[in-house]
């Protein structure tokens, strides 16, 4: 596998130079310290997460402001005590996109964060503790214990709340193919999601760019 510089070198030929490439691979969400950012702004961008996925982008951005109003701004102490009562008005409640499965996954997510927050010192401490090295074992915790939370949503979480996180975007699982990483242009299998860790951790420790801006410059590598 080669070192990212020349990976580097074909983004910078397709997107205006090298500092251009490393100014848009900057991950813009990222965060001094994840472990003060409060549960409920991250139960926040999870929940957008989960309900980004399948729909349209701007009709969820449209109306996130009925989705804070809706979801009691999304208190995970809240949302985990009163859940089950709150189902019904939430499934009616034209505020927010009224999808009763994304509605009951995001009142289980208020219960997983809600219990991180008791057993771990606070969620955003957990993120935070977690080895960046290991982007696949957080996705599969997150997975088991919250819902909907698998794939490339687990993954834009990651991304949006602030974590080191990379993404496996068609344009950068093309890349990775290119590079012979992967077979095929899409990672879901825990053996390719694995090739994927393996190999931004490579280039990682060669380069020191954080694991979501390589992730960037592979898709930007792309064209």
């Amino acid at each position: 596998m080669r070192p990212l510089v020349p990976i580097l070198h074909l983004a910078a030929g397709h997107h205006g130079g090298q500092v251009a490439v490393l100014k848009q691979a900057e991950n813009g969400h990222a965060q001094a310290d994840l472990s003060k950012v409060p549960a409920d702004r991250l139960l926040s961008v999870m929940t957008r997460c989960v309900f980004n996925a399948g729909f349209n982008w701007k009709v969820i951005d449209a109306k996130w402001g009925g989705f804070e109003a809706a979801f009691e701004g999304f208190d995970p102490a809240k949302l985990a005590f009163f859940g089950d009562e709150m189902m019904d008005d939430l499934v009616s409640d034209t505020r927010i996109v009224r999808n009763g499965q994304k509605i009951k996954a995001t009142l289980e997510n208020a219960r997983m964060v809600a219990g991180i927050e008791q057993s771990e010192g606070g969620f955003g401490a957990f993120l935070a503790a977690w080895p960046a090295g290991d982007q696949v074992g957080l996705m599969a915790e997150l997975n088991r214990r919250g819902s909907r939370l698998g794939g490339a949503t687990g993954q834009y979480f990651l991304r949006f709340c602030g974590w080191d996180a990379w993404i496996t975007s068609r344009d950068v699982c093309a890349a990775l193919v290119r590079e012979g990483v992967l077979d095929k242009p899409v990672a879901t299998s825990k053996r390719d999601l694995g090739k994927v860790q393996s190999a931004i951790n490579h280039w990682h420790s060669g380069s020191g760019l954080p694991r979501a801006a390589i992730s960037r410059i592979l898709a930007l590598s792309v064209g």
